[in-house]
Order: C-alpha cells, then structure tokens, then sequence
C-alpha cells in the first residue's frame, strides 16, 4: 500500500507545509523510498534544529518566513500538518493533501475512524484494546501523537487501523473511512462502509444526511423508537439487535455519561466485527483512561491538581469541570483556531471556578469577556507562572485544572508535551 503512495507523489511538486512531528514523518516516510525533490514550508527555521535529519539532502529546499504561506498554490501537492492554520489565506487553488488523505485514498478498508467533540481519544484506544483482545493486528494510529506514516511500510491488509481524526485532519480529507464513528466522517463512504452516530443527540441527528450511503448503525440512551441496527439502554443493559451485550451497572474505570456512549460504540464495533463479546466486555470492564485526560497528578500543598491537557475545544473543558466538580482554578488557553468559544465564556460567567489562568492567545482573549466580578483572573504568558498563581490562589482541598479548550500547537508540539510539562511543574512545587 504505502508504494502506491510513493507512486502517487514522484515526478510531482510536492511541499511538505509545517515541519514538526507529523511533518518530519512525511519527510523520513518519502526518503525511505524516494530521493524526488521536496519544498519544506514553515514559518520557523528547520534545518538548525533538525540538522542530523536534513544535512546532506541535497534534494530538498525551504521557505521559511512570515510570508511562507504565500504562492502555496505553484505546487502540485501540499502535504499539511494539522497544526498549520489557513484560516487567512485565500486557498482556493490550492491542492492540499496530508498524511491522512494519502492514507484513506489508498488504503481506506482497513480504517476504523473516529472523529467529534469530545471522547475522541477514549473511544479511539478503547477500541482499539478490544481489536487486540480478539487477537487482530490493531494499529493506534493519528491525533494520538503517533503520525501515519512512521510505521506505514509494516501494515498489512489483515492490520485494522484505529484513528483519532481531530477536526484539522479532516480539513481537506476528500476520502471516509469503512468504519466512521460519530460525525463528519460519513461523506464518501459507500454502499459497504458503516456509519455510527447518536441518534439522540439532534445536532448529529439532524446532520446525518439522506445523501450517504454508508449503512447506517445507531446508538441512543433511551429504548424509544427502536430501529434495526441500534444500539440502546433498556432495564440497565446496552442492546443491540435485541440482543443484550452489557450491563451498565458494571464496575469500570471509566465514568460518566460520555464514556457510557463510548462503550455503546465499541460494542457496535465489536457487533460488526463479529469479535468475541466475552473478550469485549471483559476489555471495557478493565480499560482504565489516558493520559492527559482528567488526569490525577496529585496533592501539593493541599491543592489537588489533574491535568486535562488531551482537551482541545471549549466543550470538552466544560465537561471536565462538571465531572470533577471542585475545580477552583483552571487553566487554559491555546493557538487561536478560530472556533467560536461564547458557550464556554457563558459557562465561565457564572462562576462555577473561582480562579482562571488565562494563557495566550485564546485565554487572553477570552479573560476580556468575563464580566462576573466575583471571579479572579491572572493573565500569564507561561505555565511556570500558571502553576505558581495556582499554588498560591487555590483553596485547599480543591481542584486546580489544566484543561486548554484549544490546540497547544503555539507554544508545544502537542497536547502530550504540554501535559508533560505541567505536571513536571506541578511535582516541582
């Protein structure tokens, strides 16, 4: 598969526009089969820091600048990192592609991929623990910090590939997966694909359009209008097909609401599959949650402090104050990727936490809309200073949360070296 690939790209004008992880992954993936020229487009110099991968490379050029998104359009295919932002400038004629693309249109049989607002992560690895459960060569794969490409030469068509798409990957995706979960991802499926999604939430219900062809399994939290292919809650059991698969009083290490819906889609996945249901369940039973979500680092003088860095849009911040409830401080703030964040300030107004840290761009941005005048807030250019006001404004016994409600890509390569380096902040104190 990953020939074709190689195929597709030689004898083009390619650019490889960003050069951090998932972009130096472009670059060793061609070198390891081609010596076709290449253009790396960033804004930063990349050959100091990167010099042991590119010296010698004589086949390669770069622009680099503030202007370096201009005359992207003289290029055959631009091959994007999901950190770059387009968003002003005009990319009418512009063919971009990305590790994702490539992948789909060559190899989109073998994809499992899920995409939304928030539990991306959690459904992503559960899924693809139970794939391996059943002994089935599962490759984690995407916005979980492992690029496409970097072991693409070893999949084969048994391997299933399990891919978190966060909403910058699928910017310019023109292909779907044979199994897409929850949303925006069912566009170019066909007649043999599957498409799973929330029937019972009506912005994704109301989405779902006439127009694909994708075979259509549903989940919902109610036994109301029971339709084939859907999974739903009756008497405390998850079922589908009138077949009971799981029962929700089970002891897991994942709560709440929104993981209830992530075991809902796995046991559709499992169902599809035709995996080993006793291997599924006993997987959900003993997955315990990632790293960087909601999670704990500890106690330091007497402030309790979880990292939530993995929370990259306002709703999936929202969520983690709910579910933790104590939260006396948050910290957030990241790139500025144009979203619209006026739920979140609205939810940040009423008062629920006390202390917000306000981290550039967005959190200063965001810190002039708080008007509630019973909250305090500290404008910080630096999570070393962060976590300092919050040893020292956090009531004790209470929750100070790191949960961005953007991308980290303006200060960390991502949302793992921003966790990282919080809780080695934190442990420090």
């Amino acid at each position: 598969m990953y020939n074709k690939i190689i195929d597709y790209l030689e004898n083009k004008h390619v650019a490889i526009l960003g050069f951090g992880m998932e972009g130096i992954s472009t670059y060793n993936f061609i070198r390891r089969h081609s010596d076709m020229h290449l253009t790396i487009v960033d804004k930063d110099d990349v050959y100091e820091p990167n010099k042991e991968i590119l010296q010698g490379d004589d086949h390669v050029n770069y622009v680099i600048g503030d202007e370096y998104l201009e005359n992207l359009d003289e290029y055959d295919i631009v091959i994007k990192s999901p950190g770059v932002v387009t968003k002003d400038i005009d990319i009418s004629n512009i063919k971009f592609s990305s590790q994702l693309e490539l992948l789909l249109k060559f190899n989109r049989e073998n994809v499992i991929g899920i995409t939304g607002t928030k539990g991306k992560s959690t459904t992503t690895t559960l899924i693809y623990e139970i794939l391996r459960a059943n002994s089935l060569d599962a490759r984690l794969l995407g916005n979980m910090g492992i690029p496409l490409f970097d072991d693409i030469e070893t999949v084969t068509e048994e391997s299933k590939l399990v891919i978190e798409m966060a909403e910058l990957q699928l910017e310019f995706v023109t292909y779907s997966p044979h199994i897409g979960i929850i949303l925006n991802m069912f566009k170019y499926q066909n007649e043999k694909d599957y498409m799973i999604y929330f029937s019972d939430i009506e912005p994704l219900n109301t989405y779902i359009s006439d127009e694909y062809k994708g075979r259509p399994y549903r989940a919902q939290m109610h036994n109301k209008n029971i339709t084939s292919q859907t999974a739903y809650i009756y008497r405390d059991m998850i079922s589908l097909n009138q077949k009971e698969l799981f029962d929700i009083n089970t002891e897991v290490n994942i709560i709440g609401e929104h993981n209830l819906r992530n075991i809902m889609v796995s046991l559709i996945v499992s169902s599809i599959l035709e995996l080993d249901l006793k291997k599924t369940v006993d997987t959900i039973i003993n997955f315990k949650s990632l790293k960087h979500r909601i999670e704990l680092v500890g106690t330091y003088n007497g402030v309790i402090y979880y990292d939530d860095a993995i929370a990259t849009i306002p709703s999936a911040t929202i969520h983690a104050v709910n579910a933790l409830k104590k939260v006396d401080t948050l910290i957030f703030g990241g790139l500025d990727r144009g979203i619209d964040y006026e739920e979140f300030i609205e939810f940040l107004n009423t008062g629920i936490v006390k202390n917000l840290i306000c981290m550039p761009s967005t959190g200063t941005k965001i810190s002039l809309k708080i008007k509630n005048k019973d909250i305090e807030k500290y404008e910080v250019e630096t999570l070393e200073e962060a976590v300092k006001i919050a040893d020292e404004v956090t009531k004790k016994e209470h929750i100070c949360l790191l949960s961005p409600a953007a991308a980290s890509y303006e200060y960390y390569k991502n949302f793992m070296e921003k966790g990282s380096a919080y809780q080695n902040l934190v442990k420090g104190l």
